[in-house]
């Protein structure tokens, strides 16, 4: 496996049908936003997925080992992340099941057919360009703020992709709650199910997960609260079993 590594880089383990995946400390690591978010998402048997801003594949690989998907693409515009997750498809095994493809999202209308995929997620940068400090790193930088796409061009890209009854599932922060459901909801994508993600029960929630149907009728279910830790500052049994056997 170490054959599969540049310098500077890591395999990790998913804890996932023994799967791992190729990370860069001094890059962006996945954090437990997108394995929250691979636990929300629903797919069927033979469906096709699409991951927007998928960074080192953590997401479509995760996606593999939990459901019978029939294929799974991963969208990454950052050439140097995009390499590390067709290398790591490669190391897992996977070519058959994920293409890791190196694009813009902004071109998503040259890129894919029209109602083309039966579900997609997205973890996307979750700062507006000129909201808070930006990361001297671009790789960083790009993975947190929208420098390379916004919020509305996630949405649009996934209502363009999207069949009739298409599912898309996003993980964000909850202050910007409002607007996701308005931009959701104008792209024809209407959201459905909402989960707020609490660091402890007595705290205020620090992540949404929701997921928006292509074509839907307006009526939205709010699921239960997901507790990241218990009183004890250990993880619930909830987030121990996400993240699969071995340690959080």
């Amino acid at each position: 496996m170490e054959d599969f590594l540049k310098e500077g880089e890591r395999i990790d383990s998913l804890q996932r049908n023994g799967y791992d995946i190729i990370q860069h400390p001094g890059k962006f690591c996945f954090g437990m936003d997108a394995v929250l978010l691979s636990a929300f998402v629903k797919i069927k048997d033979g469906e096709e997925v699409l991951d927007l801003c998928t960074g080192t594949g953590v997401l479509p690989i995760l996606l593999c080992a939990k459901t019978n998907g029939k294929h799974f693409t991963g969208l990454e515009i950052q050439t140097e992340s995009a390499d590390m997750a067709k290398r790591s498809v490669e190391m897992n095994g996977l070519s058959s099941r994920i293409e890791i493809m190196q694009g813009d999202l902004l071109e998503a209308e040259a890129l894919f057919a029209p109602a083309s995929f039966d579900v997609v997620s997205c973890n996307p940068p979750y700062m507006e360009k000129q909201s808070g400090l930006v990361n001297p790193s671009d790789t960083l930088a790009i993975a947190r703020h929208e420098i390379a796409c916004t919020l509305s061009d996630v949405v649009k890209a996934a209502a363009y992709v999207l069949k009739p009854g298409g599912r898309f599932y996003m993980v964000h922060r909850p202050f910007r709650l409002a607007e996701i459901i308005r931009k959701m909801s104008a792209a024809g994508l209407e959201p459905k199910t909402l989960r707020m993600v609490y660091p402890k029960a007595d705290r205020e929630p620090n992540m949404i997960l929701i997921e928006g149907r292509a074509g839907s009728k307006s009526g939205m279910t709010v699921d239960r609260p997901l507790i990241i830790m218990d009183e004890n500052g250990n993880y619930t049994k909830e987030v121990s079993d996400i993240y699969g056997p071995g340690e959080v």
